[in-house]
C-alpha cells in the first residue's frame, strides 16, 4: 500500500473510530461466515437430493441462495451504515433483521405453493444456512478484538 494511502486510511480511522470498528466487524463476520454458510447450503442440497430427488435439489438450492443472499445483505447494511450515527446504526441493524425475516417469510410463502418446489427441503436448507451463518457471525464477534463501546474522545 502506498504510504500516502496508509496515512489517509489511518486518518480516516482516527476520525471515525465507531465506523471503522463496525466495518472491521462486518469484514470479520463475512470472512468467518462465508465458508460455513456455503458448506451448509451444499450439504442441504445433497441431503435434499438424496431424500427428495431433483425437486429437493432445486428447492434446497433456492433456499440456500436466498438465505446466503439475505445474510450477505445484512453484512452490506453494516458496512454501509457503519460510519453513521451509532443510534442510526442500531435502527438500521434492527430494521435490517426485521426486513430480512419478512423477506424470508414472503419467499417461503410464495415458493411454497409452486409445483415442483419441495417445501421442507427449501425451509430446512434456508433455516440451516441462516442459523450457521448467524452462529459464525457470533464467533466472529467474539474473536474480533474491537471495543464494543467507543468513547467519543
Amino acid at each position: 500500500m502506498d504510504p500516502a494511502q496508509q496515512t489517509d486510511t489511518a486518518e480516516k480511522a482516527s476520525t471515525d473510530p465507531h465506523g471503522d470498528s463496525v466495518r472491521r466487524l462486518a469484514a470479520a463476520m463475512l470472512r468467518t461466515a462465508l465458508v460455513p454458510g456455503a458448506v451448509t447450503a451444499v450439504l442441504g442440497a445433497i441431503v435434499a437430493t438424496v431424500l427428495f430427488g431433483v425437486s429437493g435439489l432445486v428447492s434446497a438450492l433456492i433456499g440456500g441462495v436466498v438465505a446466503f443472499g439475505s445474510s450477505v445483505l445484512t453484512i452490506w447494511l453494516m458496512r454501509t451504515t457503519g460510519g453513521m450515527n451509532p443510534m442510526f446504526v442500531m435502527v438500521a441493524a434492527l430494521g435490517g433483521y426485521i426486513g430480512k425475516m419478512i423477506v424470508l417469510l414472503v419467499v417461503m410463502t410464495l415458493l411454497g405453493w409452486v409445483d415442483g418446489i419441495h417445501r421442507e427441503a427449501l425451509a430446512f436448507t434456508m433455516l440451516a444456512t441462516i442459523m450457521v451463518w448467524a452462529g459464525a457471525e457470533v464467533v466472529a464477534f467474539k474473536r474480533t478484538k474491537i471495543p464494543t463501546i467507543v468513547p467519543s474522545d
